[in-house]
């Protein structure tokens, strides 16, 4: 491929994985753009909702309890923090719904909507709802099954060179069985949406009939939704996309140095 002709890195790997390489790396930059306008798009949104009052007058810690305790989840805590990893969730393990910090205290459109969507989680938890339930049974493989496919991917590699004298048997298997590990990741994560996305209805349905939110508010937190959900599957696209190039790349890697090796 003339692109890679003056690359040394490059210099032995076969065009195939050439232009594979050329077609992810062209994927990630216009999903990284894709993401980029998005996340401009959610925080101006976020914004300019965390400085709209509602009418109700009542923060998002106050909506969450308000919530919770109507539907027999005085147990639940409300808790609030300041991190980005913990903030804004529900956690089945420790029963509590996190709030962040900057926008929980405040009787906004986005600080309503937090609190109702994420205490809207611990009800599906309690009514037993199917995709909950998967999702709390399976929330520790989403979170290190990821962790596993390099790790996979660069043993497979490295016993194809010494064993094998890089054939490519043994890499394309562990880059079969890693891809497994994330690939069912990936759907498992997108089951977390699908939650996410039922709580996030139940939410405006609580919100309706509790007078907490007018039609104006709700229509305004649904676009809220919307974005972040985009947002969700964007980032996990992303990711995706980021790990089958490092991926090729160790790939090409091993196959430069090999055939290095053959030439010498």
């Amino acid at each position: 491929m003339p692109l890679f002709e003056k690359i040394e890195a490059f210099k032995n790997v076969d065009p195939a994985l050439q232009w594979a390489i050329f077609i992810v790396a062209s994927l990630i930059v216009i999903v990284a753009l894709f993401s980029l306008v998005i996340s401009i798009w959610l925080s101006i949104k976020y914004v300019v909702y965390n400085r709209t009052m509602n009418k109700a007058g009542i923060n998002g810690e106050q909506t969450a309890r308000k919530i919770l305790d109507k539907h027999g989840l005085e147990h639940i805590k409300v808790s609030v923090v300041g991190s980005l990893m913990f903030g804004n969730s529900y956690s089945h393990f420790f029963k509590k719904v996190r709030l962040r910090r900057w926008t929980v205290k405040k009787n906004s459109i986005s600080s309503m909507a937090m609190g109702a969507q994420k205490s809207s989680l611990a009800i599906l938890d309690k009514e037993g709802d199917k995709d909950m339930k998967t999702r709390i049974i399976l929330t520790p493989f989403i979170y290190f099954g990821p962790l596993m496919f390099l790790p996979i991917i660069i043993i497979g590699v490295l016993l194809d060179i010494i064993l094998f004298q890089f054939s490519g048997v043994v890499s394309v298997v562990a880059a079969v069985l890693g891809l497994s590990f994330y690939v069912a990741s990936f759907i498992m994560s997108l089951m977390v949406l699908k939650t996410e996305v039922k709580a996030q209805n139940r939410a405006l349905e609580i919100l309706e009939k509790d007078n907490l939110a007018t039609s104006e508010e709700r229509e305004m937190m649904k676009s809220l939704f919307k974005l972040y959900n985009i947002q969700y599957v964007n980032d996990l696209i992303l990711e995706f996309l980021e790990l089958i190039l490092r991926v090729l790349m160790i790939f090409a890697k091993a196959q430069n140095s090999s055939s290095s090796s053959s030439n010498n």
